[in-house]
């Protein structure tokens, strides 16, 4: 069982603002007709200005994160911009790349490059497998790195690793992350071992032809990296950063791109989500907007976390330097300066094993989750009050109750301390268990004494009518008239015991077993527990049948996995667990008797399981 918290830098959640930079690709063919250079031009390594085509003495300057030039090469633009979020990944922390600008612009060459140049998808790829092989293996983390990649085409959401797949819903958990069920994730070792699933699902990918772009992506692409790291030493700790590297399809003008057909409800689709992305980004930069249009746009929907959500982003602004793409520029440009306002607030969530027993004492106080056990409790105080017992009385006899305090205030601190000290404090709950332990021991010597006495009391009594349940505590509430002692065993007595007294009266020398099994002269002990009584199926079987099956049960107990667990004959999920959280605290058992120390299984059960277990071995 786990629990989620929220673990942020430094003791309180920190800002983070939206990076943006801004690449200015090449020319592409001859330059235009007036031959005036480039609309754009860019004043040093943060700052840009373009130009009016209607009057080139004003100018509109930008300032940015990080300005890229025409010259500027695919290494530089992953160390400046990309590179520096990567390690938070491997913290448990979320960071988006995503590459925006107007078709035609280099926003696919920028985020996947070619054999010769690497676009930042392959060097941040590269760059995670590296962060892990560096970290020490002292630090005692296992790391896990897993991939998923898909498209959003015509708002319809495909799996690219999964050709036939058909269009995924969008869920989001509890804890507000964002999820798409049915999404394929593959887990990888190594850059090659990616490479080998991301080249062809990339070929995958929705492109055409257009009048501006040869190969014109019409549909956003997503490629999500997920490393899990899980802590080795109890309580395994696990941490869950993901990287979302974003190729967004670019804005057309179809006056200019010559669409038509199916190219034009492409084109359609792909600048309303865009539309969408820049009103999320309005919205959010306003400040009094009461509602954020995420869920009006599956890429909106998808890049919550990633505007004004809890990641590390970047944005690369793709921009051309011809005039025909004055409009488009400036218009990216605009939108650029607004994004790069966006504040998010990036933090870690972690999942930290819990022991099955703290978990559900907590949904037994808080009445939630432990609802169910709630329920079985009170069915087991009803018969056990039939039976002229009280689990409450129970538990104040069995152990003290300042022992049970100290034990369940220190599982509770136990999630609230530090790493270093949760050993110490696991080892306090083992002492306190044993002390637990012991008390119970003690409670069984004196129900063991108690039923000697009413052994030897029967035996002196002889063949005379007295009940065969004896309540000790209050022997004078006993001492009536022989009528009303026939009239309370006849209230008392079940009918089949009844039965069996009669049987005794004429036959007592051949039924003397039969009573000693069904209707043993005994007290019944204050815990509602039986004695492990032998009923004659053990002495049935060979001996070293009998030691060749209790070997194959603890060797189960010891070594057995929670399904292995499952699979033994009167254990469940929840009893199995259990059994597994005693063998990580105690160490192995030593003998199959040492399972009546995990919690719930008293001899009663432990006979039955024993029983079962043995003639199900047996059967096979």
């Amino acid at each position: 069982m786990a629990q989620r918290v929220a673990v942020s830098d430094g003791g309180s959640k920190k800002t983070s603002r939206v990076r943006v930079a801004v690449r200015l690709r090449p020319y592409m063919g001859k330059e235009d007709e007036k031959g005036e250079g480039p609309c754009v031009k860019g004043l040093d390594s943060q700052n840009l200005e373009i130009i009016n085509w209607r009057n080139a003495t004003e100018t509109v300057k930008y300032h940015f994160d990080a300005f890229h030039g025409e010259q500027t090469t695919q290494q530089e633009v992953f160390l400046s911009s990309v590179k520096p979020i990567l390690p938070h990944i491997l913290n448990g922390q979320n960071a988006s790349v995503f590459a925006y600008g107007p078709t035609g612009a280099g926003k696919t060459h920028t985020m996947l490059g070619s054999s010769e140049q690497a676009g930042v998808i392959p060097r941040a790829v590269r760059e995670v497998f590296n962060l892990v092989r560096a970290k020490d293996e002292e630090e005692g983390w296992d790391y896990s790195i897993g991939m998923s990649y898909l498209e959003i085409y015509n708002e319809k959401v495909l799996d690219l690793l999964s050709p036939n797949s058909h269009d995924l819903p969008i869920r989001e958990d509890k804890d507000k992350n964002i999820l798409i069920p049915g999404l394929t994730h593959t887990t990888i070792s190594s850059f090659s071992d990616f490479d080998k699933h991301f080249v062809p699902a990339s070929l995958n990918r929705t492109t055409a032809s257009t009048k501006l772009n040869q190969r014109s992506s019409r549909s956003h692409a997503i490629l999500l990296i997920k490393v899990v790291r899980t802590r080795r030493a109890l309580p395994n700790r696990q941490q869950i950063g993901k990287l979302y590297l974003v190729d967004l399809a670019g804005s057309e003008d179809n006056r200019r791109t010559g669409n038509q057909g199916i190219r034009l409800k492409e084109s359609g689709a792909i600048n309303l989500s865009l539309f969408t992305l820049s009103k999320v980004v309005d919205s959010l930069n306003s400040g009094t907007a009461i509602r954020v249009p995420y869920r009006d746009s599956k890429l909106t929907r998808l890049l919550q976390d990633s505007l004004g959500g809890s990641a590390h982003s970047v944005m690369i602004t793709n921009i051309a330097p011809e005039y025909k793409y004055y409009f488009d520029t400036f218009t990216a440009l605009n939108f650029a300066a607004k994004s790069k306002l966006i504040v998010n607030k990036p933090f870690t969530r972690e999942t930290v094993a819990v022991l099955p027993v703290k978990r559900s004492r907590e949904g037994h106080e808080a009445g939630g989750s432990g609802t169910e056990p709630q329920k079985k409790r009170q069915k087991e105080d009803k018969k056990a009050e039939q039976d002229g017992s009280s689990p409450s009385t129970h538990l104040h006899s069995l152990s003290e109750p300042s022992v049970l305090d100290r034990l369940i205030a220190l599982e509770k601190q136990m999630m609230s301390c530090k790493d270093k000290d949760r050993i110490g404090m696991l080892k306090d709950v083992a002492q306190y268990r044993k002390e637990i332990q012991e008390l119970k021991e003690k409670q069984r010597e004196f129900e063991n004494k108690t039923k000697l006495l009413s052994r030897l009391a029967g035996e002196k009594s002889g063949t005379s009518q007295e009940p065969n349940f004896k309540n000790n505590i209050a022997p004078l509430e006993r001492k009536q008239s022989t009528a009303m002692k026939a009239k309370k065993q006849q209230a008392v007595v079940q009918p089949l015991q009844v039965t069996q007294q009669v049987v005794v009266v004429k036959k007592q020398s051949v039924c003397v077993k039969k009573k000693e099994s069904k209707l043993p002269d005994q007290v019944e002990p204050p815990d509602g527990k039986e004695n492990m009584i032998q009923d004659g199926w053990e002495s049935q079987i060979d001996t070293s049948v009998l030691e060749h099956s209790r070997q194959n049960i603890l060797q189960i107990l010891n070594s057995g996995s929670l399904k292995e667990l499952k699979g033994l004959q009167q254990i469940g999920v929840k009893k199995a667990k259990l059994i597994l959280g005693w063998r990580e605290i105690h160490g192995d058992f030593t003998k199959v008797e040492d399972l009546t120390k995990v919690e719930g299984m008293t001899e009663k059960r432990f006979s039955t399981f024993m029983k079962a277990n043995i003639l199900s071995n047996m059967g096979k």
